[in-house]
C-alpha cells in the first residue's frame, strides 16, 4: 500500500517538472542570447504603429476643392420712417380739441384740431373796422382832389393847395394798403388756430391734449408714414469702400421669418468722431405696413467673388491655442497640420486656406474627439446593401 503511493506520488512529481521545463523553453525562445527582442514581437523603425486602425467612411473626408467664396458685410440698426413730421402750433392759445389719438390714420390737410384763439378774433373785427375807416378817408380824399382840379383849372386855388390835396389823396389810399394788409395778417393768424395734418400717415404720439396752453411752434402730433422705412446702421471705414448706393441688400428683421430685399440709399460722407464708424442706410419698401419704425433688423450685403480659392469645410477646421488646424491622412496615419486661414462663406460653410493643404490632401470632414497623431487610420467603402436570395424571393411550392 505504501509502495503505491509512493508510485503516485512520483508520478505527480514528474508530471510537474515536465510542465515547468516547458515554459521555461518557450519562454527563453522569444530572445536571443543576448536579450534582444526578436523580429516580429516588436515593431522597429518605419514599422505601422500598434493596434487597430481607424475606420472613417467616405463622407467623413474630403478633399480640397476650388471654389468662389463671396463676402458678406453685416450690419445691423433700428427701422426708422423717413417721412415723419411733427405738428406744431403755429398760434398760441387754448388747445380747444384734438380729434385725433395715437394709431389713428389721417391724411394731408386734414383738420386734426383746434386751438382757442378769442382774442385774435376781436383782434381781427378791430382791423377789419379800421379797414372800411380808412377806405371811407379814401373816397373823401378822392373827391376833394377832384374838386379842387376844377378850382384849379379856374384858377380859384393856388397850385400849392392842389398838391397838398393831391398828397392827402395819396396818404389816404397808402393807409387803405396798410390797413388791408393788416388784416390779412391778423386773419392768418386766426387760420393758423386750425390743425391739419401737414402729410399723409399714422398718429405715432400725442404731445398735448385739449385744455392746455400752447406756444407757437410747441409741438403737438408727431406722425409717420410707414410706406417706407429705412435701417440706419453703420459699417467700419475698412468695409465702406465695398460698398456702393444701389446695391442690393437682404434684411433680417425680428420678428420675421423671411429676409426681406433692400437697397443702399444713401451713405454717410464722414465718419463719426467717436466711433469712426460710417452711416448707412437702406430702403426697404413697405407696402402692407406691417413693420414698425423701431424695430431691430440686420443687414447683409454680399459681394461676388471672381477668384477661385482652395477650400475645406469650415466644420473640418479646429483650433488650438489660437492655432487652426485640420486633420489629415497620409500614408496611413493621422497626421495634425497647421494652417493659415483666409475669407469665410458662412453661407455656404467653406474657409479658405492660404497655407498648409494641397489639392490632394486627404482632410476629415469633421471634428473628432480623441484623435492621436500617428495613429493608424483608413478609409473603408460603404457596405453595399445586401441582395434578397432567389431562394428569399422565389414563392414557396408546396
Amino acid at each position: 500500500m505504501n509502495k503505491r503511493r509512493l508510485a503516485a506520488g512520483g508520478a505527480v512529481a514528474l508530471v510537474m517538472l515536465a510542465l515547468a521545463g516547458a515554459w521555461v523553453g518557450g519562454a527563453f525562445k522569444g530572445s536571443t542570447a543576448d536579450g534582444t527582442a526578436r523580429a516580429g514581437t516588436v515593431p522597429g523603425a518605419g514599422a505601422m504603429p500598434p493596434g487597430p486602425a481607424l475606420e472613417f467612411a467616405p463622407r467623413e473626408v474630403v478633399r480640397p476643392a476650388l471654389a468662389r467664396l463671396p463676402a458678406t458685410i453685416e450690419f445691423s440698426g433700428p427701422l426708422v420712417a423717413p417721412q415723419t413730421a411733427t405738428l406744431r402750433a403755429k398760434a398760441a392759445g387754448t388747445l380747444l380739441r384734438l380729434d385725433v389719438a395715437e394709431g389713428s390714420r389721417v391724411h394731408a390737410g386734414q383738420v386734426l384740431g383746434r386751438i382757442d384763439q378769442a382774442d385774435l378774433a376781436s383782434r381781427v373785427a378791430e382791423r377789419r373796422a379800421n379797414l372800411e375807416s380808412v377806405r371811407a378817408a379814401l373816397d373823401q380824399a378822392e373827391r376833394t382832389q377832384a374838386s379842387n382840379e376844377r378850382l384849379a383849372a379856374q384858377h380859384f386855388i393856388s397850385g400849392i393847395a392842389l398838391e397838398n390835396s393831391r398828397a392827402a389823396l395819396e396818404a389816404a389810399r397808402a393807409n387803405v394798403g396798410a390797413a388791408r394788409a393788416a388784416l390779412a395778417t391778423a386773419e392768418l393768424g386766426l387760420r393758423d388756430g386750425t390743425l391739419l395734418a401737414p402729410i399723409g400717415g399714422i398718429v405715432a404720439k400725442r404731445l398735448a391734449l385739449p385744455g392746455e396752453k400752447v406756444s407757437p411752434e410747441q409741438p403737438v402730433l408727431t406722425i409717420v408714414d410707414l410706406a417706407r422705412l429705412e435701417l440706419a446702421g453703420s459699417v467700419g471705414t475698412h468695409e465702406v469702400a465695398r460698398l456702393q448706393p444701389g446695391m442690393p441688400v437682404q434684411l433680417q428683421v425680428e420678428g420675421e421669418s423671411r429676409p426681406l430685399a433692400g437697397r443702399i440709399a444713401r451713405i454717410a460722407p464722414a465718419a463719426d468722431p467717436g466711433t469712426r464708424a460710417i452711416g448707412v442706410a437702406i430702403a426697404l419698401a413697405n407696402p402692407g405696413e406691417r413693420l414698425r419704425a423701431g424695430q431691430y433688423a440686420l443687414a447683409q450685403v454680399t459681394l461676388p467673388d471672381d477668384t477661385e480659392r482652395l477650400t475645406v469645410p469650415a466644420s473640418a477646421v479646429g483650433s488650438s491655442s489660437g492655432q487652426d488646424h485640420v486633420w489629415l491622412i497620409e500614408r496611413g496615419v493621422l497626421a495634425r497640420r497647421a494652417v493659415t486661414l483666409g475669407r469665410r462663406d458662412a453661407l455656404g460653410g467653406r474657409v479658405e486656406v492660404l497655407q498648409g493643404l494641397t489639392p490632394g490632401s486627404v482632410v476629415l470632414a469633421e471634428r473628432f474627439d480623441n484623435l492621436r497623431e500617428g495613429a493608424r487610420a483608413t478609409v473603408v467603402a460603404a457596405p453595399a446593401p445586401p441582395r434578397a436570395s432567389a431562394a428569399a424571393s422565389a414563392p414557396v411550392l408546396k
